[in-house]
């Protein structure tokens, strides 16, 4: 069709058509928008595009010259000055009129130049952004006033030290340990990366999920926290199969989880793990559910107040950082003097506090320093010796019924986690 339409019409009329089609887009939406206010609007379907073709033929006329461009940008950019200013006066004092449109104008001039150049794909990205932007303002506003400033100020050195800092760090090994900062903090952008997204529908869904929904995604941000969240719950409510099989479920994210992780860092390792680690999550997930959904004499439905930190907290960073060297350091000290059998110990120690330090610096490792076979034994033991530390914490922080049988569910899934074992050696 496209050269169908290049033999009818030269290139430059192809252009015209584009430069007039996308402004007639934006002029659109303002079309609209000035139909539904009471008060003076600049521009609509008409204004918008011969905007945009005043935009076209200067570049054309310049041959491309960005003075003469931006010339014209200023003095359309003086007449859209006009027309606020007659907006300001025209309105009462009381009301507040924004500059969206008269910066809409502004961009669907920039359409001509953009396409005169041949960025047609830049052109078109540039239209489709305005009108979402125009269109979703009462949804942009509401998610601004529902998100707390700490949490923007957060989310904001995230990105400073994701896309800041981390570009500038050295990826190479220092130290008999090959220490790499670069890989380092990219494991720490990544768990929290994650963790982060669990956290955001965390708390979005705290309203409205139940006892299971949180176990999901929960067990995403962490499933030792949500295994202690989920047992100081209940204690209060007496509701054993659902809790214990919530916790079941968190466990069984946490599966999940580890796949992610390891796909994004080693996918050799991945690869070797997929299944095992897809049909513990399954198995986990799958099992807490069928179990939580045993009667247990009670009704009503059961909430619990997980709150979990952010994740992208500077401090939680730097320290899940300091953890995941000193485990790293320690693993290829055992790799070196004890063996492998050193690092299934290490796997089973760590697994009571966090496996993911552990279980990143393995997939680092793996196929360099460590085969990747002991490498993914260890990752199994780390994740079932996880398991048996959370349902302890569950016997410490719940009810008698609810803990002894949290224990036992993970310590089955633990046992389950370690068949594939035998399947690797």
């Amino acid at each position: 069709m496209l050269e169908h339409l290049s033999q009818l019409l030269p290139s430059e009329g192809l252009k015209i058509l584009l430069v007039l089609f996308l402004s007639f887009l934006i002029g659109l939406e303002r079309e609209e928008h000035k139909a539904e206010t009471e008060h003076y609007s600049f521009g609509g379907v008409r204004t918008f595009p011969l905007i945009g073709l005043v935009g076209y033929v200067i570049a054309l006329l310049s041959a491309g010259q960005l003075l003469m461009q931006a010339i014209g940008f200023a003095v359309v950019g003086s007449f859209l000055l006009i027309s606020y200013r007659h907006k300001l006066t025209s309105q009462a004092v009381s009301d507040t009129p924004g500059v969206t449109t008269e910066f809409s104008g502004l961009a669907t001039y920039l359409l001509g130049p953009l396409v005169h150049q041949g960025y047609y794909w830049i052109a078109a990205t540039l239209t489709v952004i305005s009108l979402l932007l125009l269109e979703l303002k009462a949804a942009l506003e509401g998610l601004s006033k529902r998100i707390a400033p700490r949490e923007i100020l957060t989310f904001t050195k995230f990105l400073l030290l994701t896309a800041v800092i981390l570009p500038v760090l050295p990826n190479r090994d220092y130290s008999q340990f090959r220490i790499n900062p670069f890989k380092t903090w990219l494991v720490v952008v990544a768990v929290s990366a994650i963790s982060y997204c669990s956290y955001v529908f965390l708390n979005i869904t705290k309203e409205r999920g139940g006892i299971i929904l949180s176990a999901v995604l929960g067990g995403a941000y962490s499933s030792t926290a949500t295994t202690v969240a989920l047992a100081k719950r209940s204690s209060q409510t007496d509701r054993p199969h659902l809790f214990s099989g919530s916790i079941l479920v968190a466990s069984g994210m946490m599966y999940l989880r580890l796949a992610i992780l390891l796909a994004f860092f080693n996918s050799q390792l991945a690869a070797r793990l997929a299944i095992p680690l897809l049909v513990l999550a399954c198995a986990g997930g799958f099992g807490g559910w069928l179990w939580a959904h045993i009667s247990d004499g009670t009704s009503g439905a059961a909430r619990t107040e997980f709150r979990p930190k952010n994740p992208l907290e500077l401090r939680a960073g730097v320290l899940f950082g300091v953890l995941f060297l000193a485990v790293l350091a320690a693993t290829r000290l055992a790799v070196a003097r004890l063996g492998y059998t050193g690092v299934y110990w290490i796997a089973g120690i760590v697994g009571v506090m966090d496996v993911d330090p552990f279980i990143l610096g393995m997939a680092q490792s793996a196929g360099t320093l460590t085969p990747l076979t002991p490498a993914a034994i260890s990752i199994l033991f780390a994740a079932a010796s996880n398991n048996v530390a959370k349902g302890i914490y569950a016997c410490l922080f719940s009810d008698r019924m609810t803990g002894f049988r949290s224990l036992g569910l993970l310590s089955a899934l633990a046992l389950i986690g370690l068949t594939p074992v035998w399947l690797l050696r």
